[in-house]
């Protein structure tokens, strides 16, 4: 068994919401396209998008756990302890930690425009990403109503790890676009 196919495994036995699974599919997507932009560690990036919310169905409701669970299981489960630190890392406010590298803010801004996209995609007559361009994800990441839930500061630490939000979404677009088969969408 590869490492992704035991990610999934473990992946799929604690998070049964299909939406959940979606959006870690989505992250991992995007989290790969990022590691290829920097020439960082695919598979590593990649697993990092993919559990980081591994505990949000137990945990995910109790920010003084999010993240520390996950990491836990991640330790648990035989996984680099790297991508362990970086899921922690991904909740760093609740926990009362601080991100410092750049897999922890690519993590922090790769999950969290996820949700603006997928939103995005949603305001379409067809509901599909191929209809989504970039420039409209930037003007509804403008709209504060829009989307309400998805944290533009959090997106915004694209700038931490050297890239303009405009090529941040962009890519991250093009990778969710990638596997929009896989995410229904």
């Amino acid at each position: 068994m590869s490492t992704r196919e035991h990610a999934l495994k473990l992946l799929r036995e604690n998070v049964k919401n299909e939406r959940t699974l979606a959006h870690c599919l989505a992250s991992e997507a995007v989290l790969r396209a990022l590691a290829q932009r920097f020439s960082g560690d695919g598979e590593l990036w990649g697993l990092a998008g993919l559990l980081h919310d591994l505990d949000y169905e137990g945990e995910g409701q109790d920010p003084a756990r999010h993240g520390d669970a996950g990491a836990d299981m991640i330790l648990a489960g035989g996984f680099d302890p790297k991508i362990a630190r970086t899921v922690r890392m991904h909740n760093a406010e609740g926990l009362g930690l601080s991100r410092d590298l750049q897999l922890d803010h690519a993590l922090c801004c790769g999950e969290s425009v996820t949700g603006l996209i997928v939103a995005a995609a949603l305001v379409h007559p067809d509901k599909k990403l191929a209809s989504v361009k970039t420039k409209s994800v930037k003007k509804r990441m403008k709209a504060k109503d829009f989307a309400r839930a998805v944290s533009r500061e959090r997106i915004a630490e694209c700038e931490k790890i050297g890239l303009p939000v405009d090529e941040f979404l962009e890519i991250a677009l093009a990778a969710m676009q990638g596997i929009a088969e896989e995410l229904g969408l």
